[in-house]
C-alpha cells in the first residue's frame, strides 16, 4: 500500500497507540496537521497557545498517563520554541517524542527562510534525535523513537522532517507493525549507537545478600526515594517493604506521589524545601536505602 509521507506518520503514531497530540501548525508542518485533521477521530490535537506549552503539554501528558507524550511543531522557531520542555521533559526522565518539520533537503544549510538545526540545537537535551531525508527510513525512525523514549531511563526524542518528506505527491509502500517486539530490531537499523537502551542493571546474588544484611544490622535505617520508583511502576514494592520493615519513607521531589502522605512512616520531602522530620530522619540515620534516586544537588547540596 502506497501512502504519503504525512500518511506515514499518523500511521506509526497509530500503531502506537497515540490519541493525543499537543502543537502549533506552521508552514513546513502543514502537510502533517492536513492528515491530522483526516484522521481527527483516530488521534485528538490539542492546539496550544505557544509551542513551549506543547512541550510541557505533552511533559504532563507522559507524567499523568504512563504513556508517551506526543508534540509538534514547525521548522525555525516553532521548533526552538520547544526547547525548554524537551529539557525539562529529560531531566525529569519523561517520555516524549517531538515531531518538527525543516525546510526541503534542497535548502538546508543555505540559512533559508525558517530552517535551524533543531537536531543540532536538542542534542543535549534528548536521548536521541533524528533527522530522516528519506520517506523511505520515516516509518522505521517513528517506531524506533517511541521506543528509545520510553526504554531504559525514559526521555525525549525528537524526529525533524524535511518539508517534502511529508508531501501529498510523495509515496512510499507502508507496512503495518505486525509485532510491537519487532520495533527492537529496528535499532539495529536506525540507531545501532542505542542498543544499550534496552539494558537494565540487575544486582547480582550476592550484591542483594549485602544490601538485605546491611539493613537487617541497621538500627535507624532511611528509604530515601526518587521519581524511579514512580517510573518504574514500583510504588507497591516500595510500600510493601517500607511498611512490612516499619522503615520511614523520604521523597524527593520527584517521587512525591510514591508512597502515601498519610502514611506514618511517611516523612515527606527530604533537604532543601523538606520538613524537619525528613531531614531528621536522613541526618540521624545509620543507613539510607536510595531507590530511583538521583543525589541530585537539590538533596546533597555540595
Amino acid at each position: 500500500m502506497k501512502i504519503s509521507g504525512s500518511q506515514v506518520v499518523i500511521e506509526c503514531l497509530v500503531e502506537q497507540g497515540v490519541d493525543t497530540i499537543f502543537g502549533y501548525p506552521g508552514g513546513a508542518i502543514l502537510n502533517i496537521y492536513d492528515e491530522l485533521y483526516k484522521n481527527s477521530k483516530r488521534i485528538r490535537h490539542i492546539l496550544t497557545a505557544h509551542e513551549q506549552g506543547a512541550a510541557h503539554a505533552a511533559d504532563g501528558y507522559a507524567r499523568s498517563t504512563g504513556k508517551v507524550g506526543v508534540c509538534m511543531a514547525t521548522s525555525g522557531p516553532g521548533a526552538t520554541n520547544l526547547v525548554t520542555g524537551i529539557a525539562t521533559a529529560y531531566m525529569d526522565s519523561s517520555p516524549i517524542v517531538a515531531i518538527t518539520c525543516n525546510v526541503a533537503t534542497s535548502l538546508l544549510g543555505k540559512d533559508s527562510f525558517q530552517e535551524i538545526d533543531i537536531c543540532g540545537v536538542t542534542m543535549p537535551i534528548t536521548k536521541h534525535n533524528f533527522m530522516v531525508k528519506k520517506i523511505e527510513d520515516l516509518a522505521d525512525t517513528i517506531r524506533a523513537a517511541f521506543l528509545i523514549a520510553k526504554s531504559g531511563r525514559p526521555g525525549p526524542v525528537l524526529i525533524d522532517i524535511p518539508k517534502e518528506v511529508t508531501a501529498p505527491t510523495n509515496l512510499v509502500d507502508f507496512t503495518p507493525l505486525k509485532k510491537p517486539d519487532d520495533a527492537k530490531k529496528l535499532l539495529e537499523k536506525v540507531a545501532p549507537n542505542l542498543k544499550r537502551t534496552f539494558s537494565v542493571a540487575k544486582p547480582t546474588d550476592s550484591e542483594i545478600k549485602a544490601a538485605a544484611k546491611l539493613i537487617n544490622s541497621s538500627k535507624q535505617p532511611v528509604i530515601y526515594a526518587g521519581g524511579g520508583v514512580i517510573i518504574s511502576n514500583a510504588c507497591k514494592e516500595l510500600f510493601d517493604f517500607a511498611t512490612k520493615a516499619n522503615i520511614p519513607v523520604s521523597q524527593s521531589f520527584m517521587a512525591r506521589a510514591a508512597f502515601p502522605a498519610n502514611n506514618p512512616i511517611c516523612t515527606w520531602l527530604v533537604v532543601m524545601h523538606g520538613t524537619m522530620a525528613s531531614n531528621m530522619a536522613v541526618t540521624e540515620s545509620d543507613l539510607i536505602i536510595a531507590l530511583g534516586a538521583r543525589f541530585s544537588d537539590r538533596v546533597i547540596s555540595d
